[in-house]
């Protein structure tokens, strides 16, 4: 095993993970050797359907070439695992052809813990309202800068999520996400209010949750969603103390 010489000891060194491969607009990438694949172009079965009343089931997007689409009115997509601190990629493409203006236009949402959302929307020259942009955290935080693509061309997510610290029932920290569009930095270690779910339940203290696709006016499509779970000691590896020079 390889190690890494600190002051007064010797700790063993990062566990190897084998990085992915960057997507095209014509295929997705690798994940990372560790990534967690919940979408990978075949099938929904790491997912379950949830209506907005709470209401789950058998998922009913459709799902043809590598991608799944929103059938609108069929309900969002939970995952069935759950999550904490994490990284998210998430790859999704608005309609090619644009019918509409506003939030009508390519509206999903990425819910982190399926309470705090990170807004997806056709942003191409298509003005709304504050936090309400693509790359926004919903109601919250407006991007720094607005990264998005055409209309109908793929686009990427990866969120750094760092979810919620508890003692007891007391929040000590709260969570934090940090958001790249399309490989620009958008949403930098901002704090997130509030905890209520979707159905305006409160939060009770959860350090995980699902994550969540949402069904909206779309048809969104998505593809390559992946998530590497975060622990602040990988794999018991914790260091203390400087590195040598």
């Amino acid at each position: 095993m390889n190690s890494t010489l600190l002051i007064g000891q010797t700790v063993p060194g990062p566990r190897v993970v084998l990085p992915g491969t960057e997507s095209s607009q014509d295929r997705p990438g690798r994940p990372p050797s560790d990534a967690i694949v919940l979408f990978d172009g075949k099938d929904l079965s790491h997912w379950i359907s949830m209506d907005k009343k709470g209401v789950t089931g058998e998922p009913h997007w459709k799902v043809e070439n590598g991608y799944m689409e929103v059938v609108r009115g069929s309900g969002s997509l939970v995952s069935k695992e759950q999550f904490g601190s994490a990284q998210i990629h998430v790859e999704w493409a608005t309609p090619a052809k644009v019918v509409d203006s506003g939030q009508r236009r390519g509206n999903s949402g990425v819910f982190l813990m399926r309470r705090w959302e990170i807004q997806i929307l056709d942003s191409w020259e298509n003005p709304t309202y504050f936090a309400g942009d693509a790359a926004a955290i919903y109601g919250q935080a407006s991007p720094l800068v607005n990264a998005s693509r055409k209309p109908g061309e793929w686009q990427t997510y990866d969120i750094i999520f760092d979810a919620p610290v508890y003692v007891g029932d007391k929040q000590t920290a709260p969570p934090y996400v940090t958001v790249i569009h399309n490989g620009v930095l958008v949403q930098n270690h901002v704090a997130l209010a509030g905890g209520r779910d979707r159905s305006g339940v409160d939060t009770p203290a959860l350090t995980q949750g699902p994550l969540m696709l949402q069904d909206h006016p779309g048809p969104d499509r998505f593809r390559n969603v992946w998530v590497r779970p975060l622990r602040k000691s990988d794999e018991g590896q914790e260091r203390r103390g400087a590195s040598s020079r």
